[in-house]
C-alpha cells in the first residue's frame, strides 16, 4: 500500500500532524488502527487466524475512506500508532493525525478537543469497522446537530459507531468499559440533561458472527461454519 518504513523517506510524525486551517465548520474524525498483522480484530482472528482477519480490516478501512470521502466535512484520519502517506487514506482529502491518550476514551478525547480548538463547530466520530456505514448516515448526523446537542449512532453489541457533538462533553469519555455492552447505556446516562438524537442502529464487526450476513465477506466465513 506504500507505506513508509524507517528506510524509506519517512516523514516525522509531528510534521504529518500540524494545524490546519478549517475550510469548513464540521470535521469528520476517523479512528483507524494501523493495519498489521496480528494487531487487528483480533478476536475475529481467534477464529479465523490473523491474515483473513487483516484482509478483513483491510476491507473496512477501504470502506470507510470510501464512504468517508463523500461526507461534507474536513476529515481527519486518527492512526493507532504510525501516520502514513499514500495509503488506504487520499493524502489529498483526509488529513492525517496520531491518537493521543492511554485509553480509548482519553484519546477521542484528545481528538474533540483538537478540533474544536481549531475552531470547528460540528465534530463527528466514526470507526472503522461498519461495514453497513454510509456518507449519508454521516451527513445525517451532522445535520441532527443543527437541532440537537449530541448525536449518536448505537451499535448492536451495546457501544456506538458514530459520536457527534458541538461542545465537548468530557464526561462521555470518563469511567467507561470500552468494548463492553454497557458503553452506550453509561453514554446516555451521562448526556441525560442535553439532547441527544439516535441515528439507526448498525452492527460493527468484531467476532465471527459479525461477518456471516455480508456477501464480501462469505469467503472467510465459509471454512469455518
Amino acid at each position: 500500500m506504500g507505506f513508509l518504513t524507517s528506510n524509506d523517506n519517512e516523514t516525522n510524525d509531528d510534521a504529518l500532524a500540524t494545524f490546519h486551517f478549517p475550510t469548513s465548520k464540521k470535521a469528520l474524525i476517523i479512528f483507524a488502527r494501523n493495519p498489521e498483522l496480528g494487531k487487528c480484530k483480533t478476536r475475529l482472528a481467534q477464529t479465523i487466524g490473523d491474515e483473513y482477519a487483516l484482509d478483513i480490516y483491510k476491507t473496512l478501512l477501504e470502506h470507510t475512506a470510501q464512504i468517508s470521502s463523500n461526507v461534507n466535512a474536513d476529515k481527519f484520519v486518527f492512526y493507532s500508532e504510525h501516520i502514513h502517506k499514500n495509503d488506504t487514506w487520499d493524502d489529498n482529502i483526509f488529513r492525517k493525525k496520531l491518537q493521543q491518550g492511554e485509553n480509548l476514551g482519553e484519546r477521542m478525547s484528545n481528538a474533540f478537543k483538537e478540533l474544536f480548538q481549531n475552531n470547528y463547530q460540528k465534530v463527528v466520530i466514526i470507526g472503522s469497522d461498519i461495514l453497513d456505514l454510509s456518507s449519508q448516515i454521516i451527513n445525517h448526523a451532522f445535520n441532527s446537530l443543527d437541532e440537537n446537542d449530541t448525536v449518536i449512532g448505537p451499535a448492536k453489541d451495546g457501544g456506538y459507531y458514530l459520536l457527534g457533538m458541538k461542545t465537548l462533553h468530557q464526561e462521555v469519555f470518563q469511567n467507561k468499559d470500552w468494548g463492553t455492552a454497557t458503553v452506550l447505556e453509561n453514554t446516555l446516562e451521562n448526556l441525560s440533561n442535553k439532547s441527544v438524537y439516535l441515528l439507526e442502529e448498525l452492527n460493527d464487526i468484531d467476532t465471527f458472527e459479525d461477518i456471516k450476513d455480508y456477501p464480501q465477506l462469505k469467503k472467510y466465513s465459509i471454512h469455518y461454519d
